[in-house]
């Protein structure tokens, strides 16, 4: 039996990809990944969205989009996910058994009235080859006031940042985020480790890596974390 501390559920999911800036939606603007595996994208919304119904569509063009899952309509083939976290203001979509057929331009959006849904561009690319940023750890548990380290692997160089979604970064060895301690050190063998210390359930959230210049795209490697804290 574990004493007079409250357990946090940490769930972790890894991407490859370059942040969007800050609007009605804010998610992730380019994704890589490898085929057969899983993906989950972040959708960070407005406050005053908080009770719309949320989807996500594929097209080239958002005109012309076809719609694959809704938060009122589950997919009709079972491999797109949503859920809609009101509390963080974020809905997520998962993306299942990756095939190359996957890679294309999806849209996360919020249902306005017709024409004026806000959406946000995500492009998706299925890849075989090796990812310039990962982690191996997806899901990791600690308790109220605990530390974790989550250690990224890269084949990149440049600038090391670790941030969370819509919030804030740290580019220094140490820092905070939402008052939360974060320190990063190098390891050997193309790795780096973020320590989050002092853990609370306020702590939940989109969080991402970057090893390299974040504005060009040919040289950026970034590794997104979606922790999730649940007290038991």
């Amino acid at each position: 039996q574990l004493p007079y501390r409250r357990l946090l559920y940490m769930n972790i999911t890894f991407l490859i990809v370059l942040v969007a800036g800050i609007h009605s939606i804010t998610t992730v603007s380019e994704v890589s990944v490898k085929a057969g595996s899983s993906i989950s994208i972040p959708c960070l919304y407005d406050s005053k969205y908080i009770n719309q119904v949320k989807y996500l569509c594929k097209g080239y063009f958002w005109s012309s989009c076809s719609y694959l899952v809704k938060t009122n309509q589950p997919s009709s083939s079972g491999q797109f996910l949503i859920s809609d976290d009101k509390s963080q203001r974020i809905f997520t979509v998962t993306i299942e058994d990756l095939t190359h057929e996957n890679t294309g331009y999806y849209w996360c959006a919020v249902e306005i009235n017709k024409g004026d849904d806000v959406n946000k561009y995500i492009y998706l690319s299925v890849t075989g080859g090796t990812l310039s940023l990962y982690a191996k750890n997806q899901k990791l548990t600690g308790f109220n006031g605990d530390n974790i380290t989550i250690n990224c692997y890269y084949t990149n160089t440049g600038e090391t940042k670790w941030c969370r979604l819509g919030i804030s970064c740290v580019t220094r060895s140490s820092g905070s985020i939402d008052r939360t301690k974060v320190t990063i050190s190098e390891g050997a063998h193309s790795v780096f480790n973020v320590t989050m210390s002092g853990l609370r359930t306020e702590s939940s959230g989109w969080y991402w890596c970057a090893k390299g210049d974040t504005s060009m795209i040919t040289n950026t490697g970034i590794c997104s974390v979606l922790c999730s804290f649940n007290t038991g």
